[in-house]
């Protein structure tokens, strides 16, 4: 029987002891060590892996709600019905202002239209505003060439999106067609409107959705070219914190009283986002998969220790030890395992997750290979954004797992009968 020194007993209680000792395998039992260990580096690369994939999970919705609040508003305040236009806008402005939380105010008229140039045509989303009144559309910084303040009323000037400009083959100073879907009675026939735009400047923003489906042009030549009478299609409100849109648009259509509706970002793309957070969590539970075949390997190393045990249990059983602290034994010595493969997984996978994007570089340089080609993605970094509480719940997965994995080995230990165990010893 393994033999306990009486220091470790005054400080530890008997069966977490025992346990503890059981880890220190002797020269015939090597087997059982090496399995121990399979089980502590199953369960560090398990939680390691969840942690630094849900950081890149984290840091990919990050970049690019970043990048879609650069486009779009935090509230959109629309006309009720679909069709309509704001035509008191300037003092419905006026009001906007007002409100503890909004920044800027952009006015704006958008219709589909197509663009055709060179041979080249592809349906966009055009966009007229004032470029002296610009805060809220976030097209400023994302300027490639040219500037909004060459939208000037009456030029017909435009500015196209980096991927929109690349597939029309259109260059700054180049004239292209807009057609607006609206007919309009000529002595041919009806025919639809179109108007001539000479292009002024291109934008990129990092989403395909907007470099290679929006246009931008003044507000005044957009609502000729879709023939509005006075009136804009909506204010767009730029917030002091964009996650306080849901609160601020349900307080607008409190008092709106039928004349316009709110709408925060969060509804807009409330799809997206969904999409995004299910896809999170789906992955979550196919790695946590990993940590699961780490713990049935710890089943693995309790169960051969037990059969191992066996006369020590049945020596110990009728020295006087319980059935519960035969248990706690098995437990402990479990617990061990997983304790120090959930630290040495989550202290590697935090300081993996925090320098994420220096060590790819590293490998990139070493490799000569791009994970993320710049010509091909807009992202050319991989992002991670580390959120501590994900942290905690991978950790508090995997201590459960590992929990669970220690009790049919600790029951099974537990029914062992001294007479039957010492019958052949």
């Amino acid at each position: 029987m393994t033999s306990i020194p009486v220091k470790h007993c005054m400080h530890l209680s008997l069966p977490v002891s025992i346990g503890l000792r059981y880890l220190r395998a002797r020269r015939r039992n090597r087997f059982i060590s090496f399995i121990s260990f399979s089980s502590l580096l199953g369960v560090t690369l398990g939680i390691m892996a969840l942690i630094v994939i849900l950081s890149v999970m984290n840091g990919f919705e990050k970049e690019l709600r970043g990048r879609i609040l650069g486009m779009t508003a935090h509230v959109w305040v629309r006309p009720p019905a679909e069709g309509e236009v704001l035509s008191d806008w300037r003092n419905l402005q006026d009001r906007l202002r007002m409100q503890p939380r909004v920044q800027a105010i952009t006015p704006e008229v958008q219709g589909e239209a197509m663009i055709v140039h060179a041979g080249y045509i592809n349906g966009v989303q055009l966009r007229g505003i004032l470029p002296e009144q610009s805060q809220a559309t976030f097209i400023a910084d994302k300027m490639v060439e040219g500037k909004l303040q060459d939208l000037a009323p009456g030029r017909f000037g435009i500015i196209l999106g980096e991927g929109l400009a690349r597939a029309l083959r259109a260059n700054v100073g180049d004239k292209v067609t807009v057609i607006s879907p609206q007919p309009v009675a000529t002595p041919a026939g009806i025919l639809p409107r179109s108007r001539r735009f000479t292009v002024v400047g291109v934008f990129e923003v990092g989403t395909q959705e907007y470099d290679t489906a929006m246009a931008v042009a003044h507000m005044q030549d957009t609502a000729r070219l879709f023939r509005l009478p006075e009136g804009v299609s909506g204010l767009r409100l730029k917030l002091d914190d964009a996650f306080a849109a849901p609160a601020v648009a349900a307080a607008l259509n409190a008092v709106a009283d039928g004349r316009y509706r709110a709408v925060p970002w969060t509804e807009e793309h409330v799809s997206f986002f969904n999409a995004l957070k299910t896809e999170k969590v789906m992955m979550f539970i196919i790695l946590s998969l990993i940590v699961a075949v780490a713990a049935f390997n710890i089943v693995a190393t309790l169960v051969m220790v037990v059969i191992d045990k066996q006369a020590d249990i049945a020596i110990l059983r009728t020295l006087g030890l319980r059935t519960r602290q035969v248990m706690q034994i098995f437990i402990a010595q479990g617990a061990v395992i997983g304790a120090f493969g959930m630290l040495l997984g989550g202290a590697a996978g935090v300081v993996l997750a925090w320098n994420l994007p220096a060590v790819m570089r590293t490998l990139e340089q070493s490799l000569h290979f791009k994970v993320f080609d710049p010509t091909v993605y807009y992202i050319s970094d991989i992002p991670s954004d580390l959120r501590w509480p994900d942290v905690g719940v991978v950790l508090t997965v995997g201590g459960l797992l590992c929990f669970l994995a220690t009790l049919y080995p600790a029951w099974r230990a537990a029914r062992t009968q001294p007479a039957e165990a010492l019958r052949y010893e």
